[in-house]
This record gives structure tokens, sequence and C-alpha cells, in this order.
């Protein structure tokens, strides 16, 4: 793997490696420990759009595995004077850069920046415009098999993928490079997945995937509540990439397709014991109610710890030349 770019290049292997030792790096940040394994490797962290969970995520992570940081905002740089995605690539790699890792609002930014041939280091992609968000992606991963494991009473998650369970992935699906990163990895590691939301917020390639991926779609949130999820993933209205009325107001979207309080006490009606997930930042009131929100149910605070784990993970994984095995063993070198 030279480039993480988007979760449907990962192979099922490749991908529990990644949630493996995921797990792993949670124990080390659980112990408060560091790994100086990219110690001598420099990170640049290139943000092109305003972000503060992925950002701090990823600086945390590379300050757990020992690596020099610089960041780079396009406001105040050269880049607001109109320096191109190349010529500002190529600067920072000309300063000893080891690896990229970019948010971008333009989707497919990551992808041109990793194979146009502006550098030959890693690039790892944090979110381009509605198209992915693979680290994202990994995360959920990561907190939905750990949710598997301490409702079924596994030792360990390792090893394991999330065949047999169903997740519900609610809202504006349209702007949400998460639905599309989460789609992909979770029908890879055997999940059954539905989308939820109004005709309004569904992609025009909705049809394909359903015909390709498997994918079940619900215009009424009740109806898919009925099929007993076992994890259910609401996102946020992106209103900053709305230019037009996609549902009649916010109340009547709540109504309709946010997590209220009687849907959450469906779900807690089930058998099975139910995972909310949000990707953040959550519009309380709007995409689900306080009760969720704060539910043990909830699992959106170990979403953002496990985000940590898995940009370390991703890292180690693409800048070293060590194997899973050998943190494993303990040989961290």
């Amino acid at each position: 793997m030279k480039h993480l770019l988007d979760t449907r290049d990962l192979t099922r292997t490749q991908a529990i490696e990644i949630l493996d030792v995921a797990d792993y790096m949670a124990q080390v940040k659980a112990e408060n420990r560091k790994l100086n394994v990219l110690a001598g490797k420099t990170v640049v962290n290139l943000f092109f759009e305003d972000s503060t969970r992925t950002r701090l995520s990823f600086e945390s992570a590379e300050k757990r595995l020992g690596a020099d940081i610089t960041n780079f905002a396009a406001r105040g740089s050269s880049v607001s004077k109109g320096e191109s995605l190349k010529d500002t690539a190529q600067t920072l790699k000309a300063i000893s850069a080891d690896a990229f890792v970019i948010r971008h609002s333009a989707s497919g930014a990551p992808q041109r920046l990793a194979e146009a041939g502006w550098t030959d280091i890693p690039v790892l992609n944090a979110g381009d415009g509605t198209h992915a968000h693979p680290t994202q992606a990994l995360l959920d991963a990561v907190s939905l098999r750990q949710f598997k494991a301490q409702r079924d009473g596994l030792d360990s998650p390792r090893g394991t993928d999330l065949s047999g369970m169903r997740v519900l992935i609610v809202g504006d699906i349209l702007h949400s490079r998460v639905a599309r990163s989460n789609l992909w990895l979770l029908k890879n590691l055997g999940a059954d997945v539905a989308f939820v939301a109004p005709p309004t917020l569904l992609p025009v390639h909705t049809e394909r995937w359903k015909q390709d991926w498997g994918l079940e779609v619900f215009h009424d949130f009740d109806d898919a509540i009925a099929t007993k999820p076992d994890a259910v993933m609401m996102l946020r209205i992106q209103k900053e990439r709305m230019n037009a009325a996609y549902f009649p107001s916010a109340e009547e979207y709540t109504a309709l397709w946010g997590l209220t309080k009687e849907r959450f006490e469906n779900l807690l009606a089930q058998p099975q014991e139910v995972a909310i997930l949000h990707p953040g930042p959550m519009n309380r009131g709007l995409e689900l109610c306080a009760e969720a929100a704060d539910s043990q149910n909830a699992w959106v605070l170990r979403q953002v710890s496990n985000g940590v784990a898995v940009r370390m993970a991703v890292l180690y994984l693409l800048l070293t030349d060590g194997s899973s095995e050998k943190l494993y063993s303990g040989d961290e070198s």
C-alpha cells in the first residue's frame, strides 16, 4: 500500500490489518505511551479545507509516533496568491517531507497529488470534497468491530470482520464522503449496509450501488428501524455544501429522518444492543435527540478516540518497513 486515497482501494486483508494495528495503537494510547517509529520523518499536513477533529487527530497520531510535523493551511499561504497544488506540493517535498496528509474541498485532489507524478511520497486522503474520507470510515469500522466484540463477549476483535452486522447510514448521503467510504469498506468487511434518506439527499449513483454492492435504500426511517439494525450512523446535515432546498424545513427533516426520542426508544426495544454513531460535529435536536447522543449506546466519543489510533496505524504502515507482527512482538524499530 503506497497511498491511502479511498477505501475502495483496500483489499479485505489490508483493511483487517489496518483495523488490527489500530486496536494495538488504541492500547498504546490508553497506556499513554509513545512509539518513536517515525523519528526523523516529517509529515506535512496540507489542509485546504477547514477542519478541527481530523486535523487534531492526525497531529496527535503523528506526535505519538515521533514524527516531525509541518502544518500547512491555505489561508495566508502562497495558495491564496494563486499557487497551484502541484507547486505547493513540490515546494514542500523540497524541504524533506516524507508524507502528505491532505484535506481538500475538490473531489479527486489527493488522487491527483498521488498519481500525477508531482511527488513520490505517500499521500493520505483526509477528506476530499464529497468523494471520500477513508480514515473516517476506518475509525468507524474499528468502533463497530469493538462494539461487536464487546456485545458478543469476544476477548479481542483482532482478525475479525463485520459479518452479520447490519448498519443504517442515515441523513445527508448526497454530500457525504463519509457515507461513500463507509459503503465500500463495510461491505468489503461483510456488513449489510442500508442508506436512509429523502430522495433529494441521495446521489445519482445510488441505483448502480444497489446493483453492484447490494446496497439497500429506505426513504422511511421507521421502516429501516424495523429491519433490526445493529448500528445506526447519523450523518450531519452539510448546510455549507447545499445551494438548494433539499427538504422543506429543519423541523420536517427531524420528524421524518431524525433519530428522535421515540425512534431511539424503538431501537432500545429490540432484542440486540444497538450502537449509535456520528462522524461529528453533531447538530443536536436536528439529526438526533439528546437522549441518544448522551446514552450508553452512543459510540461518538469512542469514534473520536479511535480516530487517533487509526491514523497512527495508517501512518505506521505507510511510512515504515515494519510489519504489524513486529508491533505485536514488541519489536517496533
